[in-house]
C-alpha cells in the first residue's frame, strides 16, 4: 500500500471536519484520485490503490496523463471537467494501463475549488454500454408484443398515407411540404415496424454514412410543427464534423424521441418560457468497443438534447433507460429503453445528467471514418 501518497495530500494539520472528508474519501468503495492544477497526482483511495496496483508509481513520477496511453479516455474526461467548470461523468469509459487487460468503468470528475481534480471511477463486470442485465432481460418481455402489434399499426397507416397524398392535390404551395412530411413520415414508421426485432437482441442497423445534422434538421422540422410548439428550439451545430455511421431512419427515431421528451419537459414549466437545445460537437479521446467485441473503436461525434424543464425525478434516474419506467400519466415507458437499444447497436454511448431548470441527454457516435468491414 502506498499510504504516504496519502499522507502527502496534506500540508496542514486537519481539523475534525477535515479529518472526516479524508477518512470518507479513503474509505470510499470506488476508486478516487486526486489531480492537481498541473495535472500531477496528489493523493488516491485505498480502492485506488487496489485497482492500479504497483503502476501507482508510474502515475506519481510526473504528470497523470503522461502516465497514460494516447487517446486515453480518462485525460479526455479530466479535460472536459476542466473546460466545464463542472463535474462530468462518462459511462462505459475503455480503460488501459500499464499493459494490464483493458477494464471498463464509469467515470466523473469534479473541480475542487483548490483547481484541484477528483476523478472517480465506478469499475463494471458485465458488459459495457448501457445494456445491463435487467434491461436486456426487459427487452426481451416486448419482442413478442411489438410482432403482435406490427400488423395492427400497419393498416392505420396505409390509410394515413393515403389521405395525406389527397391532401396535397388541394392544399396551399406552402402547405405542400407539410403534406408530404405526414407522407415521408408514415414511410418511416412502416420501415420501422417491418424491423420489430429492434426490441430484441439481434438489431443490425445499416452500415451507411450518415450526416447527423441532416437527421437533426429532420427531427427538428418534426418538432417545430408538433410537439415543440410554443417553445425556444434553438440549435448550436459543429459544421466540421464527419458523418457517423448506421442507419438514418433509426437515428431519426433515437433523437426525435429524445427532442419530445425535452420538449415535454420544457413545457411542464407551464410559464411559456420552456427551451430546447440541440447542440452537436466533435470529442477526443472517447472509445469503446465495437460490437464485434474484438477492437476498440472512437465514438467522438456527441449530440446533446437540453431542456430546461423541472429535471428527472431522483427515484428514476437508476433505471431511466429500462422498459416500462416513466413519469408520465399515460406513457409506456419504452422511448428510452428503446432509444439506448439502438444507440448500443450503432457502437455509441448514451448517458444524462439532470437537476432542476437543466436536463442534458449526451449521445456518443462513432464517425464513418474508422468505419472498417469485419
Amino acid at each position: 500500500m502506498t499510504t504516504g501518497l496519502r499522507s502527502r495530500s496534506n500540508t496542514a494539520k486537519p481539523d475534525a471536519l477535515d479529518a472526516r472528508r479524508a477518512a470518507a474519501f479513503d474509505l470510499a468503495p470506488d476508486p478516487a484520485l486526486i489531480l492537481s492544477p498541473e495535472g500531477s497526482l496528489v493523493a488516491v483511495n485505498e480502492a485506488a490503490e487496489v485497482l492500479f496496483g504497483q503502476g501507482l508509481s508510474l502515475l506519481t513520477r510526473g504528470r497523470f496523463r503522461d502516465a497514460l496511453p494516447p487517446g486515453s479516455a480518462l485525460t479526455a474526461l479530466v479535460d472536459r471537467a476542466i473546460e466545464a467548470g463542472v463535474q462530468v461523468r462518462e459511462r462505459g469509459l475503455e480503460i488501459t494501463l500499464f499493459g494490464h487487460p483493458p477494464f471498463d468503468a464509469d467515470g466523473a470528475a469534479a473541480p475542487m475549488p483548490d483547481g484541484s481534480i477528483l476523478l472517480t471511477l465506478q469499475v463494471r463486470h458485465g458488459a459495457l454500454g448501457v445494456e445491463r442485465g435487467a434491461e436486456a432481460a426487459g427487452l426481451r418481455t416486448v419482442v413478442g408484443l411489438g410482432r403482435m402489434l406490427a400488423h395492427e399499426i400497419k393498416n392505420p397507416l396505409a390509410g394515413i398515407r393515403g389521405a395525406a397524398q389527397l391532401l396535397k392535390t388541394g392544399v396551399r404551395v406552402e402547405d405542400a411540404s407539410l403534406a408530404q412530411l405526414i407522407v415521408d413520415e408514415t414511410d418511416r414508421i412502416r420501415r420501422l415496424v417491418d424491423r420489430m426485432e429492434a426490441f430484441s437482441e439481434e438489431v443490425v442497423p445499416d452500415q451507411e454514412p450518415v450526416n447527423i445534422h441532416r437527421v437533426l434538421d429532420r427531427v427538428r422540422a418534426l418538432a417545430v410543427n408538433g410537439v415543440a410548439d410554443g417553445l425556444v428550439l434553438r440549435e448550436d451545430y459543429d459544421p466540421s464534423l464527419p458523418p457517423t455511421i448506421g442507419d438514418e431512419d433509426m437515428l431519426i427515431q433515437v433523437f426525435l424521441n429524445l427532442v419530445k421528451n425535452a420538449a415535454e419537459a420544457a413545457h411542464s414549466r407551464g410559464d411559456g418560457r420552456g427551451q430546447v437545445l440541440i447542440s452537436t460537437a466533435y470529442r477526443h479521446g472517447v472509445r469503446m468497443r465495437a460490437a464485434n467485441g474484438r477492437r476498440l473503436r472512437g465514438a467522438p461525434l456527441e449530440v446533446r438534447i437540453q431542456d430546461n424543464g423541472p429535471g428527472v425525478a431522483p427515484q428514476l434516474r437508476e433505471h431511466l433507460f429500462e422498459p416500462f419506467v416513466t413519469s408520465k400519466s399515460f406513457g409506456a415507458g419504452l422511448g428510452l429503453a428503446l432509444v439506448a437499444k439502438l444507440i448500443s447497436a450503432h457502437g455509441g454511448l448514451i448517458d444524462f445528467e439532470s437537476e432542476p431548470g437543466r436536463t442534458v441527454f449526451r449521445v456518443l457516435l462513432p464517425i464513418e471514418t474508422e468505419h472498417v468491414s469485419d
